[in-house]
């Protein structure tokens, strides 16, 4: 008789977005600056703490890598979204920094909301995962049926 497979779901990510969710090294992460030779000392190295950092730093650097397309250049190139970068990308400079923010970070966050939503296909959701733990299915132990 096969054995069944279950999913163990805080362990095993929806395949197609796992990726995006994985922490990148540090010096492939994303440093932000506030103008060409200006590092602030803030760097990201995944999806969340890339919507965090965004949150805090200073305004005038969002606008320097926004103005620039960096922000779409490293999750295209580093982090592999790009849908996300697409979606920055259509973003229209405001008049306010401080509402350019708010965009970006709305944009980010929805984008990141709808890949942790369980698949349509089955039930595997997309969450951050531990780099040193391994996404697996498991099986069910088999069935011990008594020859009595």
């Amino acid at each position: 008789m096969p054995r069944k497979a279950s999913i163990r779901k805080q362990k095993l990510a929806n395949s197609s977005n796992a990726e995006f969710f994985r922490t990148v090294k540090f010096e492939n992460g994303f440093r932000f600056f506030t103008a060409i030779g200006n590092y602030t000392g803030v760097a990201a190295t995944n999806l969340d703490e890339f919507v965090a950092k965004v949150e805090t730093i200073p305004v005038e650097s969002v606008k320097f890598h926004f103005q620039r397309g960096d922000f779409q250049k490293w999750l295209v190139n580093t982090i592999g979204d790009t849908e996300l970068a697409e979606r920055i990308n259509l973003i229209k400079e405001t008049k306010s920094d401080e509402a350019l923010r708010k965009q970006i970070l709305k944009v980010t966050q929805k984008h990141l909301t709808e890949l942790r939503k369980p698949s349509a296909q089955g039930n595997t959701t997309a969450e951050p995962n531990n780099p040193n733990e391994p996404l697996f299915l498991t099986e069910s132990p088999p069935k011990v049926i008594n020859a009595n």
